[in-house]
């Protein structure tokens, strides 16, 4: 590396948001400029280790030593050939990825991991105002036909390497616009959606071609589509949520979150409304669900000038350090707090939904139980329940498996016990059809869905020669 000591030199420092009584005023990206002389520094603490399990933890496999030499050196070409090695789109994941990279680098183990995901962002952003970021053009075509479903983070990985293989790629999408989650599910304070139609645009150039309000198995007929491709890529997602099927679920007020999340960004678009706005303002807001979705169902409701944000959680409230029972490099099970529950929410832990209550078919509150674990059996507290007040409950308990009803039905493809597609290296029980992402591994992360859409178009190079 080229300073050794830059770890006993630096401290971890990262970029500073933007003051909270401003931000949830807009849906602007929250981080203020970082001064590219810090970025240099943050990229020196990178230890040089024997061996650097950043690259494990890392779905892609990013060579992040490299990188990070590259960035100390000032060499940002070097830098960005690197990292555009193994990912596609590192302007997604230096934004919206958890980094399991941090947790996994070696530096974590006495003192705070290496910025990586700073890094990442800071190398991608500066290719492009270098103008480094071209259309990633095939050298040769194979005359093959290759046609992806859904342009999630996993389609749109898939599409591009398919694309670079030579292939004829075209990428079908049921909304209006390209992204899936990265459009329509992680709000424009984490993900501006310019972000997105720059890199989609680089793929247009390319020759990937895009089909919106497609969805295959409705208004695109699924085996016609399968006899006129060489090869089919499944990447549909998740999508059918978790609900909560308990007293009180029929009550106005009760949404899940990607209802409220993607109406929220299609306001943010531009886009008119089809249906009644979902809106948080001036009520008392109850979020269901502990995770990155129900963060951003916090931050969404503060923007919109909730009375009060709540959320809650049925499993206990995770230790602020690791436990024996997760040492490094294992991603750490510890306390996160988001940028949006600095914006103002009360959390809390082990508490278990018992039921909706309303009046006149709206709801107006939200019964609760006090939970502990033993013998991992959930046990209710007795005494501890109790009913807040709230006009607005959001479900963000995860999501199940994939639509079935379409293209899965229509085409055949067998499932596993839990929904998803069942598959052999990413193919499924039809030779030409193969899946990736959440539709294929469940529910998971934005750097695991471009891992998978990059791995699935290797299997997919693969038998078609």
């Amino acid at each position: 590396m080229g300073n050794v000591k830059g770890f006993k030199e630096f401290n971890r420092e990262l970029p500073s948001t933007r003051e909270v009584e401003t931000r949830v005023k807009d849906y602007k990206e929250l981080y203020v400029e970082f001064p590219e002389e810090k970025t240099k520094n943050q990229a020196a603490r990178c230890m040089d280790c024997g061996v650097p399990f950043c690259h494990n933890g890392c779905p892609l496999g990013n060579k992040i030593p490299d990188f990070n030499d590259a960035v100390y050196e000032e060499n940002w070409a070097e830098a960005y050939n690197i990292l555009d090695s193994t990912n596609n789109f590192p302007e997604f994941t230096g934004r919206i990825c958890p980094a399991p990279c941090e947790g996994s680098c070696v530096l974590g183990l006495n003192n705070q991991p290496v910025s990586i995901e700073h890094i990442e962002k800071s190398i991608i952003e500066k290719a492009f105002d270098l103008d480094l970021v071209k259309a990633r053009m095939p050298t040769k075509k194979t005359g093959k036909i290759v046609s992806v479903i859904g342009s999630g983070p996993a389609g749109l990985a898939a599409a591009d390497q398919l694309n670079m293989q030579g292939h004829q790629v075209t990428v079908y999408e049921r909304d209006d616009e390209i992204g899936g989650l990265l459009r329509y599910g992680i709000p424009d304070f984490k993900l501006e959606k310019w972000v997105v139609e720059r890199r989609v645009k680089l793929m247009e150039e390319a020759g990937v071609v895009f089909k919106t309000k497609s969805e295959v198995g409705k208004t695109v007929d699924a085996k016609k589509l399968l006899d006129d491709s060489d090869a089919v890529v499944l990447c549909g997602g998740s999508t059918i949520p978790r609900d909560l099927p308990i007293d009180g679920r029929d009550l106005t007020g009760v949404h899940f979150a990607m209802e409220f999340l993607t109406q929220q960004n299609g306001i943010v678009s531009g886009k008119s409304l089809e249906k009644a706005q979902i809106n948080a303002k001036g009520k008392n807001v109850i979020v269901i669900g502990g995770g990155d979705t129900g963060s951003d169902c916090v931050g969404t409701s503060n923007r919109h000038g909730a009375k009060s944000v709540t959320q809650i959680e049925i499993l206990d409230k995770p230790p602020t350090e690791r436990g024996e029972q997760n040492p490094w490099p294992e991603w750490p099970m510890t306390l996160r707090t988001s940028t949006s529950h600095a914006e103002g929410c009360d959390r809390s832990w082990s508490v278990l939904t018992k039921a909706f209550v309303g009046e006149k078919g709206q709801l107006t509150g939200l019964k609760l139980v006090e939970v502990k674990w033993e013998a991992g059996k959930l046990q209710e507290i007795q005494g501890s329940e109790k009913v807040l007040p709230c006009e607005l409950v959001l479900l963000a308990a995860g999501f199940l498996h994939p639509q079935k009803e379409g293209m899965l039905e229509n085409l055949g493809i067998n499932l596993t016990d839990r929904g998803n597609v069942q598959d052999a290296n990413y193919q499924t029980n039809l030779d030409k059809v193969f899946a990736a992402g959440d539709m294929r591994r469940g529910q998971s992360l934005v750097v695991w869905a471009i891992a998978e859409g990059r791995q699935a178009a290797e299997s997919v190079g693969e038998f078609l020669g």
